[in-house]
This record gives C-alpha cells, sequence and structure tokens, in this order.
C-alpha cells in the first residue's frame, strides 16, 4: 500500500474490534513504535459505555503495537477505499506487556503450554451468523446457498486472498443462518483469525447493504449461532498425540487428561467462552448447543464432543483426531477463550484424571446426571469468581474488568424482556 490508511486494532473484553487508524505513508513508523492507546479503553461494555468499577480512570498510557504477521488487506470496493488491517498486542511504553491484553493472555498460555507440556495446539473457530435481506429457502439447501450470491463467492474470494484459508461455506438451519469454517491453524493464527473473519463478514455484508450479525440468539424461540471451537494436541515437532486406537473414544492419556480439566473448570470457562447476557438463551438443552457438561463421541449436546475422522482413500485418523468445545459465541474474544481452554487444559494434565468418554449410542437418560452449565451470565461469573483455580489464569487487571465488563452489559439490559435483550445484542454483534 502506497496511499490510504491501515487500521491498527485490538479486540477488547467485549469482543469489539477497536483502534486507531494510521496513514500508511507512517506505516513503517507505526509497526516500530505503534499507536497511542489508553488502559480504561479495556473497561468498555458491548455498548459501548466504560463502566465505573474500573481500574484505571483517566490516567495511564499505551502503545498498540502492530503484529506485522496480521497484516490483511481489505480491497478497495466502489466508492470504499481499500484499507490495511493489524492486529495489536497492547504494550507499556518501553514495548513491555502489559497484563490487562487479552492477545498476551493467549500468548502466555501457549508459551506455558509448550514448556510445561512439550505440546502446541491447532484450532479452528467454526462460525455461524444470519445473514439478512434474503429469500425464504430450505435449511442447508443449493436454493439458500445461491440466493445469497455474489455475497458467498465474493466472501471466500476476500478470505483466500486475506491467507485466512477458507474451508467451507453453507446454508445452515436457521432463517438467514449461514455458516463459515476456516482450516487448522497453530494456536495465535488460528485465533487473531477468528478475529477477522468476523470482521471480513461484517465489512462485506455492509458493503452490499446486508444486515448481519453473529448474536448468540437473534429470536428467543429461534435458532441460536455459536462458535464451536476445534483443537488438537501435538507435539513442538508437529506429530499428533491425540489418539489411541485401544483407549475410548480413540483418544489418548494426553488428550482424555486434557479434556477432564475443560470439564472440571467448565462452570468458569462458560463465563469467557459465553459472556453475554444473551448467550444463556441459546445454550439450554436440545438446541444441539451444550446441554450438559461432558464428553462424547459425536454428540452435538456434549460440552465436548470427539470430532468424527474420515478414513475413504486411506485418511489417517490419528492426524485429524480432535476435540470440539461448543458452549462459545462470537460475543467472546477468541484470544481468551482458547487461553482459558489451554489453561484449564493444562489443569488436568497436571492430575492422572481422564475425562469420560460417553459412546455416540448414549441416550439421554444415560447423561441425566451429568452437570449442567450455569444458566445465566451472573451464575456463570459467580462460577469464575469461586474457581480458585480459575481465577489463578488471570491477572488482576484482566480478570477485574472482565467481571465489570459484564456486569455493567448486565445493569445496561436488566429491565429488558427476552426479545428486546435479543435484538438488543444483535445490533451490536
Amino acid at each position: 500500500m502506497t496511499t490510504g490508511t491501515a487500521f491498527v486494532a485490538t479486540c477488547d473484553l467485549a469482543a469489539q474490534v477497536r483502534g486507531r487508524a494510521t496513514p500508511t505513508a507512517r506505516l513503517d513508523q507505526t509497526l516500530r513504535t505503534g499507536v497511542g492507546w489508553v488502559p480504561a479503553n479495556l473497561a468498555l461494555t458491548c455498548f459501548g459505555q466504560l463502566v465505573d468499577d474500573n481500574l484505571f480512570g483517566s490516567v495511564g498510557d499505551l502503545r498498540l503495537l502492530p503484529d506485522p504477521a496480521t497484516a490483511v488487506d481489505l480491497p478497495a470496493d466502489g466508492p470504499v477505499p481499500g484499507t490495511r488491517l493489524y492486529l495489536a498486542d497492547q504494550v507499556g511504553l518501553d514495548g513491555s506487556p502489559w497484563p490487562g491484553c487479552p492477545r498476551g493472555f493467549l500468548a502466555h498460555a501457549l508459551a506455558d503450554l509448550k514448556e510445561i507440556a512439550g505440546l502446541e495446539i491447532n484450532a479452528s473457530f467454526e462460525h455461524e451468523f444470519m445473514l439478512g435481506g434474503q429469500e425464504e429457502a430450505p435449511p442447508f439447501s443449493f436454493q439458500r446457498l445461491r440466493g445469497a450470491e455474489p455475497f458467498g463467492t465474493d466472501l471466500i474470494a476476500l478470505l483466500e486472498a486475506a491467507g485466512l484459508e477458507p474451508e467451507s461455506w453453507l446454508p445452515e438451519y436457521g432463517e438467514g443462518q449461514f455458516e463459515i469454517t476456516l482450516r487448522p491453524a497453530p494456536g495465535m493464527i488460528a485465533a487473531d483469525r477468528a478475529i477477522l473473519l468476523r470482521e471480513f463478514v461484517r465489512d462485506l455484508a455492509r458493503r452490499r447493504g446486508y444486515p448481519v450479525t453473529f448474536v448468540p440468539l437473534a429470536d428467543p424461540a429461534g435458532v441460536g449461532n455459536g462458535v464451536h471451537v476445534h483443537f488438537s494436541l501435538r507435539e513442538a515437532g508437529g506429530a499428533p498425540v491425540m489418539f489411541d486406537a485401544e483407549a475410548p473414544g480413540r483418544l489418548s492419556s494426553t488428550a482424555a487428561r486434557f479434556a477432564a480439566g475443560i470439564l472440571r473448570h467448565a462452570g468458569a470457562l462458560v463465563a469467557v467462552t459465553a459472556p453475554s447476557v444473551g448467550s444463556y438463551l441459546r445454550l439450554t438443552p436440545h438446541r444441539w448447543s451444550a446441554g450438559g457438561v461432558f464428553l462424547a463421541e459425536r454428540n452435538r449436546e456434549a460440552l465436548l464432543r470427539i470430532a468424527p475422522t474420515v478414513e475413504i482413500g486411506g485418511a489417517d485418523p490419528a492426524d485429524q483426531l480432535h476435540l470440539e468445545y461448543r458452549a462459545a459465541d462470537a460475543t467472546a474474544n477468541p484470544w481468551l477463550v482458547l487461553g482459558v481452554l489451554i489453561r484449564a487444559g493444562l489443569a488436568g494434565l497436571a492430575g492422572a484424571e481422564a475425562a469420560k468418554v460417553w459412546p455416540e449410542s448414549s441416550t439421554e437418560a444415560d447423561l441425566a446426571a451429568e452437570p449442567a452449565l450455569p444458566g445465566s451470565l451472573p451464575e456463570a461469573l459467580a462460577a469464575l469468581e469461586a474457581d480458585e483455580v480459575a481465577r489463578g489464569w488471570f491477572p488482576h487487571e484482566l480478570l477485574h474488568t472482565f467481571l465489570a465488563v459484564r456486569r455493567g452489559e448486565l445493569a445496561h439490559v436488566a429491565a429488558l424482556p427476552d426479545q428486546e435483550l435479543c435484538r438488543k445484542v444483535a445490533d451490536v454483534y
């Protein structure tokens, strides 16, 4: 880019992408020293309000230091100019890490996973969203897919050009609902791509005149939008470690203990992975979201699902086997989501307990005694505060502000009936 602007961005606790634009003529300087930022910006709710209960007030200064590897270009489109987007770390004026940075939280978790367990993680965030302005068409149908053209083809082309590696694009079950998946990638890259994907979808929809939302539930009686986090563990050299053909669910001891940590801390996790006032209208049984805290083979009501493997054409199941965490949505920050899954998994690896694998044939009656997820955001936040281990994953600045932001959002919509609450959250996401 020789003219125009570049946007240097962070994704905040409310999963909003915020930052500053800089002229591309100054890009070399920006890449070296970043752009100015304010600690109190971490305390913004999704509704744009600064919560009173924040640690920062009017003092302090930070820098948003762009990571050159995250650069993606949004091309010009008619009268709308192109721009370059960078994701950034929040650092002190001397370049030192700032404890409140969500991207830094994931970076530390990834480093500990490698140092403590000798492991790396590959992941992919599977997104669902509602695209407005579409004619009524059957779920999963070619008719609906073609009815959304040229949006779908343009979206895939944008993602491919930006190096985000789209894997599939499909019409989903709900009205106007679509799903987009990206190829698995190393942990930080996967989380960065999840953030960028949402902005690409929103930007293209806005330019094409379509309303779009990633809201967890647009209508209390409707179908929800999830973000399913698929992940696999690998040795530092890249070899998969999750497959054991003789074990229940074909999960190795490493994978089963990692899963046990996620199940053990599920109440605290869901406060981070489904952190919106509207998330818990979706996280109920029989919605194919997450009906209970258990690990199961190919069961879409499980908090953790053992995803299927394909052996057609001699494909290797060991390289494919992975887990799918299903209690997340797009109101959550992907850096925090993957970070807490790693932290919980590390807690599991520290013990000897392996998660029980429920077979695909398990009935609802078989699973009736399995724990339920928190039934509301206040319950989930309370579970996070009550979990001493989970609290210890977070720097004080990050945990205190996260709780304050979510409680600020709760207060903002406390008087709204469910229908209006869904609509208000949909307008944000």
